[in-house]
């Protein structure tokens, strides 16, 4: 049962239907922006933390959350005009964001376009470049796209199904499940009049998504504004699965992200830190992606400290 203190509205917006949570609080507007496949709920227990200064707000970007699912629309500029039409209803002329892994296209592309309306953006390990040839690299030698079964093809009977699979398949996720991931879950699935669950984002969706992350090169040398960017030094742990690996695999996942991953992660963030020198960056040893989630005081704290400077 979602117990977040919020008001959850809709506004129509660049010919969609976009659906955002607002914690209240008085201040400078605090807009987080969620992961690929999340929605806001997601946000459901860290966002409220920060109402005592800012106004806390969250939107589902279009395909996500309760927000619409149109097929088109998924490139850079129209993800950067939702957010732009999305603020003018809204009657905010200045905002701070807040981005978790994917919005890292929204924040990137949104300040280049209309940095004067941008205060600050925090990037919580959400700072890719996924078209350099190292990371290309990476992913080609992540052992585990050999070892997780794939998605079953049909839906599902229930939501405790649907969930079950999910945690199952994603060990990653079932680490830090709780009732924000619950939550946030429901609002990311359809029930058919026949009782079946399925994922709210259809195929095509999925792929236009995915075409952006693949064609999109961020512009980070680009961005003026202070910037404050989470990175997460895994180490694998999060990935193991008893169900479906061996003991050799798992080994092989715990070296994979300890001779590549880790070393790729600091070669970046030392190319990060050259292109935008005026950033903030924390580095989280033993980190876990949803950041947010797992290490919760500590990223409020980093983020409390560079807002208040």
């Amino acid at each position: 049962m979602d117990t977040s203190s919020h008001k959850s509205d809709f506004v129509q917006v660049n010919g969609i239907r976009l659906h955002y949570l607002d914690w209240g609080g008085h201040g400078p507007v605090l807009l987080f922006l969620a992961g690929m496949g999340c929605s806001v709920h997601i946000f459901d227990e860290f966002a409220p933390h920060f109402a005592d200064k800012f106004h806390v707000l969250a939107v589902d970007r279009r395909g996500h959350g309760d927000s619409d699912y149109p097929e088109t629309g998924y490139d850079p500029d129209t993800l950067s005009e939702d957010l732009r039409q999305f603020l003018d209803a809204l009657n905010i002329d200045k905002v701070i964001l807040v981005g978790h892994s994917l919005a890292y296209i929204e924040l990137s592309r949104f300040t280049v376009l209309y940095s004067e309306r941008i205060l600050r953006l925090i990037f919580l390990d959400a700072a890719y470049d996924n078209l350099s040839p190292e990371y290309q690299a990476v992913l080609k030698n992540n052992p585990m796209l050999k070892m997780m079964p794939a998605w079953p093809e049909n839906n599902f009977d229930t939501v405790e199904d649907y969930i079950a699979t999910v945690k199952r398949l994603t060990p990653s996720l079932a680490v830090i499940w709780g009732e924000v991931m619950e939550e946030q879950t429901k609002h990311t699935i359809k029930i058919a009049l026949d009782g079946k669950v399925a994922d709210k984002m259809s195929e095509a969706e999925f792929k236009a998504i995915n075409n952006t992350i693949a064609s999109y090169e961020p512009e980070y040398s680009k961005i003026q504004v202070p910037l404050l960017s989470f990175f997460t030094l895994q180490d694998g742990s999060a990935f193991l699965s008893s169900e479906y690996m061996t003991e050799e695999q798992k080994a092989l996942v715990i070296d994979f992200f300890k001779t590549v991953r880790q070393p790729y992660t600091n070669q970046y963030i030392e190319q990060f830190q050259r292109e935008v020198p005026h950033s903030k960056v924390v580095v989280i040893p033993h980190g876990h992606h949803y950041c947010f989630i797992k290490q919760e005081e500590l990223v409020y704290e980093e983020m409390s400290k560079f807002l208040s400077e």
